[in-house]
């Protein structure tokens, strides 16, 4: 794709090709919707949450990271669809 893997189109368009539909986050409450809500709503499923400038893996309700991010405020996710 002549990009680095880390830029969003290039690894957006591996997610789609794995079987994930992109989705937006509500805009209720943009600036207090965390990962950790996110997280607690979702129990079940994979997802893949955009946050700025990084992203984190939520599976069944769990999140994955290099560090803790679940203070951090999602942009929009991919869910794999089963």
């Amino acid at each position: 794709m002549c990009d680095m893997p880390t830029a969003n189109h290039v690894w957006g368009a591996y997610l789609s090709r794995k079987g994930f539909k992109r989705r937006f986050v509500s805009d209720n409450c943009s600036e207090c919707y965390t990962v950790a809500d996110f997280a607690a709503e979702h129990s079940k499923g994979t997802y893949i949450l955009a946050i700025s400038g990084h992203v984190v893996c939520v599976i069944n309700g769990d999140w994955y990271d290099t560090w803790d991010s679940g203070a951090e405020i999602p942009i929009y996710y991919w869910q794999r669809e089963e």
